[in-house]
This record gives structure tokens, sequence and C-alpha cells, in this order.
């Protein structure tokens, strides 16, 4: 099964392990406008290891996300997570037509698919323009579990959605990247990645960047849930109120040093454990610069650790920073949002001008 195109404005809608995140984006000339935004939250165990395992639930967030925001539109995109899904680049003949590609990717799907064909979806571009020397194209194949597909469209109509694309979370974080870019540093050398660390409740993902293109990404146990269990454990607080005093930090006085400052070194030696991991594989391109997104990337303290021990400069991104804001938009809260905002506002850029 091919997934399916689009050619309306969307609504990009991510779903982690603790919340269903909502944003809504037009376009006014070559510029992206918020119409709408929202975070809702899900109840612990909805989504587990980035796997949806009460799909209720998670209709039920969303349907009150949508309630909240009431987007203009009901054509909304979802996000398969880069760890189910498989890319390659194909090198086919350039004389290929669109239909004879897919009747090829079929007839081959055992070279490049590590599960039966009857039970994928997929897609694929092409990635050069013309005919090369050597009379080949090569071709970007993507393609993912056709199961995985279904459930995330089930759930957007569920709750009152029309399910017009599915995605990839790699094509999300490049296209949402393409936003922060310019807020960074230039570089000086033309060997220079970025890091992209991508701080969850049950783990932080390490994604490089060179190029606007993603070439490297590893995940780690470590996320913002582990220290609200902390909290919990040691002022003997549910883990509702440990994470409601975590975010408002109205937290005993030994907290920072006794809960925090442990939490940060932990978190900091797994993102630098990752670095040496990338280098170790043998990419050619330096990291100079990290970029923090996530909702644990608020964590006070945190991008300020992460600058000494890494020797780099460590920003906490806004992606949402330079776009105007519709008159319903409060400025002051979408910037607090803006960190864990990252996919689905790279969904949602998936909308045409």
């Amino acid at each position: 099964m091919r997934f399916k195109p689009s050619s309306k404005a969307l609504v990009g809608v991510d779903i982690s392990s603790t919340a269903v995140k909502l944003v809504e984006l037009s376009r006014i000339g070559t510029q992206f406008q918020i119409e709408n935004y929202t975070v809702e939250p899900l109840r612990h165990g909805a989504v587990v290891e980035r796997r949806i395992s009460d799909i209720d639930e998670v209709v039920s967030g969303l349907g009150a996300a949508l309630d909240r925001v009431r987007p203009k539109t009901r054509q909304a995109v979802a996000m398969v997570p880069s760890s189910a899904a498989i890319t390659k680049r194909l090198t086919l003949p350039a004389g290929l037509s669109d239909a004879e590609i897919e009747v090829r990717i079929q007839l081959e799907s055992d070279k490049h698919i590590p599960f039966p064909f009857s039970e994928v979806a997929f897609d694929f571009q092409r990635l050069a323009h013309g005919e090369g020397s050597d009379g080949q194209q090569e071709v970007l194949l993507v393609a993912c579990r056709q199961q995985d597909v279904e459930q995330l469209s089930a759930i957007l109509a569920r709750a009152g959605l029309v399910p017009a694309v599915v995605d990839v979370e790699t094509f999300a974080i490049e296209r949402a990247f393409a936003l922060l870019a310019p807020l960074l540093a230039p570089a000086a050398t033309a060997d220079e990645a970025v890091a992209l660390v991508d701080i969850g409740a049950s783990q932080s993902v390490l994604h490089v960047l060179y190029g606007g293109s993603l070439i490297y990404s590893r995940d780690n146990a470590v996320g913002g849930h582990q220290l609200t269990e902390t909290i919990s454990e040691r002022y003997g607080l549910t883990l509702e109120a440990a994470e409601m005093a975590k975010r408002e930090e109205s937290l005993p006085v030994d907290y920072p040093a006794q809960v925090l400052t442990p939490f940060i070194a932990t978190l900091a030696e797994q993102i630098t454990r990752s670095l040496q991991f990338y280098y170790t594989a043998g990419r050619p391109y330096v990291v100079k610069q990290m970029v923090l997104v996530g909702g644990s990337s608020v964590v006070r303290g945190l991008a300020e650790h992460l600058t000494k021990i890494c020797a780099m400069p460590v920003t906490v991104a806004n992606p949402l920073e330079e776009m105007r804001c519709a008159a319903r938009v409060d400025r002051q809260s979408l910037a607090s949002a803006a960190p864990s905002l990252l996919g689905a506002c790279g969904l949602a850029m998936r909308a045409p001008a």
C-alpha cells in the first residue's frame, strides 16, 4: 500500500509518551503563521516506548485537544517513529516511470524490507533531477508496517480528523530543523554538524544533522520521567503532584543539590556517550553546536551544564520563534511550550503554499 499524499493544509499531530501535541500552521506569502497549538497530557502508560498501547486514551486526549483549539482544518498528519520506518536509497534505471518504480520495489522488496510486502506501507521519491551520466537515478524508499499507518489513521478519524498523511519522524525533524538553522551560529568549516537532542519523558534521542539532513540517531533510556519519579520517592508525592512541582519549581530547598544536579549529570553523561558512539561510527562531520528540544529540555541548568562538559554552544530550541502568530495565540505561553512542539511543527509544515 502506498502512503496517501495530500494537497491540502494540515494539522500536525505528534503523539508522545506523555501528551498529544497539536500545531496548526497557515502560510502568508512565504512565511508560516501559527493558527493554533496545544499540548494535552496522556495517562501514564498510554504510549510505551513510542508504541501506542491504549488507543482509547489517545483518542480521548486528541479529542480534548481539538475541543480546546478548534482548528480551521480537519486535514491532519501524524507520524511513525523513525525506529519503526525503513529508509533506503535505491539506484534504478532513469527511464522508469512511477508505476514501473512501484512494481520494481514490490518485486525486490525482500532485498530492502524485512517483513512481507503484503504488510508494508511505502512511498518513494526521486532524489536526482534528470538522468545521470550512467543512465541511473537515485530513489528514496520509505517503508513501515501497514498496521502502524492504519492505527494512526484510525486514531485521527475517531477523534474527528481526516487522516491526510502519515509521515515519518525523520522527515518531520528535518523540516522543522529548517526553522532553527537560521538561528544557529554559521558553520566555520564545511564539515560542521549540529546535534539535536530530543529530551522526552521516557527517553532522549540524539540526532545529528548535516546540511539539513538527518545522518545519525541514537536513543538512550534517560528522560524527564526519571526526574519525576525521584521527586515522588524523595518527597512522598504522587507522580502527578511531583510532575506539577517539577514544572512549577515548588520543591524543598535541597532539591537543586540532592535531586536536580544528579539527574542533570546522568542525562548529560548519556548525551555525551551518544556523541561518542556517533564518532565511533566513523562519521566525518564534527558536531560543533547542540540544540535541545522536547518537553524536558527546559530543565533548569541542563543547557549550561552541557555547554561546559561538551565544550560547545548549547541552546534550548524554539522552532516557532520567528513565526507570526494569530491573534488567538498567546506568545508567552507558546514560548514555554515551543521546545516540545518540534515534531508537530514539522508535520504541520507539510502544508503547501
